[in-house]
């Protein structure tokens, strides 16, 4: 199931690089220069490694129910 980055929420299972990872935290920024929010995103790994990335709010994840 794709969800876009904006509608993440904490618990929700996304896939990252190949890995199957728990989001931590969600920050949304103010628009910026090209028109879209960015969305900042820490997911922790199923062997604790922490991954923060930054994409634009429609950005699409795959997700798990």
């Amino acid at each position: 199931m794709k969800k876009q980055a904006k509608e993440l929420k904490k618990g929700d299972k996304i896939n990252l690089a190949g890995k199957t990872c728990l989001v931590e935290a969600i920050e949304i920024s103010d628009i910026g220069k090209h028109g879209k929010r960015k969305v900042r995103i820490v997911a922790v790994t199923d062997s604790n490694e922490k991954i923060t990335i930054i994409r634009p709010e429609d950005y699409p994840f795959d997700s798990e129910p």
